[in-house]
């Protein structure tokens, strides 16, 4: 894009050229290539200028390379062996190894006496035939059979009483309040007309709720919209609690 026009562009300005320092040659620049080339060998990199071929009479035969045995096996030593001493005439060990045991007539035996094997119960799976074992199919009753079958387990027991504790200690103390008379129990005939004053509070909170602006824009409109959303949720807190208890008990203070 073409720049604004301007007084200070009349003028025309000099052009800088910036100057670059020349490039750093080391000194020792020839020292290094001469001492690269003496370490170099002639053969370095392309081998040897004249190789001696190999003679056919000398090629690879099977196993040559593999590694051999040494010929030289040290003997062994006389003095080195322990020598198993000599029977005595009273010694009887060599009879106890003439003492064999007939294997075949034994195991014979062992058959013949051991009671015959029950087939495992099984079930065809396929048409082909492949069985599997019944008891792991789960056409077998195991947990009928079991002896706390149907029975309540003893952690509901434990907590059926625990409740029933509760109840009466609940009771108990409900009674001597009212013995006390620091509390009355709510007739029939007061907590229907509590619940219906009740109902009709929030039937005109909820007429004044419906009657609010839609478009809230004041401070004094959503503070209005909040205050009536809190008090119809504590009337509708109020009436389940009401409709949920048949007895209810209140305090003279």
């Amino acid at each position: 894009m073409e720049q604004a026009e301007s007084v200070y562009n009349l003028i025309p300005k000099e052009e800088v050229k910036i100057e670059k320092p020349p490039r750093y040659v080391s000194k020792f620049r020839e020292q290094v290539k001469q001492e690269k080339q003496m370490n170099k060998s002639s053969h370095k990199t392309m081998g040897l200028p004249k190789v001696e071929i190999p003679s056919p009479e000398k090629f690879l035969r099977k196993y040559s390379k593999a590694s051999k045995l040494s010929d030289k096996i040290t003997p062994f030593k006389e003095e080195n062996l322990r020598r198993m001493p000599i029977s005595t005439r009273s010694d009887c060990s060599w009879m106890r190894t003439q003492l064999r045991k007939d294997y075949i007539k034994s195991n014979a035996i062992d058959n013949i006496l051991s009671p015959p094997r029950k087939p495992q119960p099984s079930y065809t799976l396929t048409k082909n035939g492949d069985k599997q074992l019944l008891e792991n199919s789960g056409l077998v009753p195991k947990y009928v059979n079991k002896k706390d079958y149907g029975q309540i387990p003893e952690y509901l027991q434990q907590r059926k009483e625990k409740e029933r504790r509760a109840q009466e200690e609940y009771d108990e103390y409900i009674k001597e309040r009212l013995r006390q008379g620091a509390m009355k129990q709510l007739s029939d005939e007061e907590r229907l007309s509590t619940l219906q004053g009740l109902k009709k509070n929030l039937e005109e909170m909820l007429h004044q709720y419906q009657c609010l602006s839609i478009v809230i824009d004041t401070i004094p409109k959503r503070n209005r919209k909040e205050r009536l959303e809190l008090q119809m949720k504590k009337l509708e807190r109020d009436i389940d609690l009401i409709e949920r208890h048949k007895t209810i008990y209140i305090t003279n203070n």
